[in-house]
């Protein structure tokens, strides 16, 4: 029996091989887990890098977006009788309420746009997925024998039913198009939203990811949504002063023109003058 117990040469040797076999399991998993964290790092420092060079143009796109701003075109766009329960008394308040509001709607696009393109960028450097030429998707990327075709949005609550109905029908339209070339391709369609929440993303013709699900579903990395704020804020102070000294100089502007147009000598709006100009035949 002895020979058969812990002090057999056999036993210590096939012990000692369980050992090396482990310490070689629990080193690959350390290497394993080493070269995700180097993987995300350095798609993150990427990342930084393509916001550095890439956030100007949208700065520089809102300065464009005042720049071709026209007052008279505004006018005719808002609601006159709005500004007169508000109880707006004076040019500058009207003015900055038109501005104000165009550019808000304005920045949303100028920088939905951005950021689908920030997340093309991502999945290129991950997937090595490129922008779409079909008509309706945004990102085309193979994945674990899967192609995905992704139509990229700024946030969930992008559009109305119809709108929606047409991204469905753009999704099965691509689907045909692509399987023309290969019959077996497996396809799957996405909604990708770069922020917001949608706890049911399963919408049966397609999956709706939005804000963290769609970064990491682009990336693989489960915290590329929470990282990606520190670069864009890249210079964003500076860029922030040099807007705000185009959208000051346009506030005084438009006022000075709605000044001239639509008020009397005594400094005072006319009102009936304002609205022919926005509702008359």
């Amino acid at each position: 029996m002895g020979n058969f117990g812990k002090s057999n040469p056999f036993f210590k040797i096939e012990n000692a091989f369980l050992s090396y076999r482990q310490a070689i399991i629990k080193q690959k998993y350390r290497l394993g887990y080493i070269f995700i964290v180097i993987m995300k790092k350095s798609l993150i420092l990427k990342v930084s890098d393509y916001v550095e060079k890439n956030i100007g143009s949208f700065h520089q796109k809102r300065i464009q977006s005042l720049d071709n701003l026209e007052l008279n075109k505004v006018l005719k766009r808002k609601n006159p009788y709005l500004f007169k329960a508000k109880f707006m008394m004076t040019a500058e308040q009207i003015i900055k309420s038109l501005v104000d509001a165009h550019l808000s709607s304005n920045e949303e696009t100028i920088f939905g746009d951005w950021l689908e393109e920030l997340a093309i960028f991502v999945n290129s450097e991950v997937y090595s997925g490129k922008k779409s030429g079909i008509t309706g998707i945004d990102l085309e990327f193979d994945k674990e024998n899967v192609r995905y075709i992704v139509s990229i949005k700024s946030g969930p609550n992008w559009g109305n039913s119809s709108q929606i109905n047409k991204m469905a029908s753009d999704f099965k339209t691509a689907a045909k198009t692509l399987r023309t070339s290969n019959s077996k391709l497996i396809i799957t369609a996405i909604n990708g939203c770069c922020y917001g929440k949608d706890n049911n993303p399963d919408k049966g013709d397609y999956y709706k990811y939005c804000g963290q699900r769609f970064w990491e579903f682009i990336s693989g990395n489960e915290n590329l949504y929470a990282e990606l704020i520190e670069p864009l804020g890249h210079s964003a102070k500076t860029n922030n002063d040099i807007y705000l000294q185009s959208y000051a100089k346009m506030i005084n502007k438009f006022t000075i023109q709605f000044g001239k147009d639509f008020c009397s000598e005594n400094g005072e709006i006319n009102w009936q003058k304002l609205i022919q100009f926005n509702s008359s035949k």
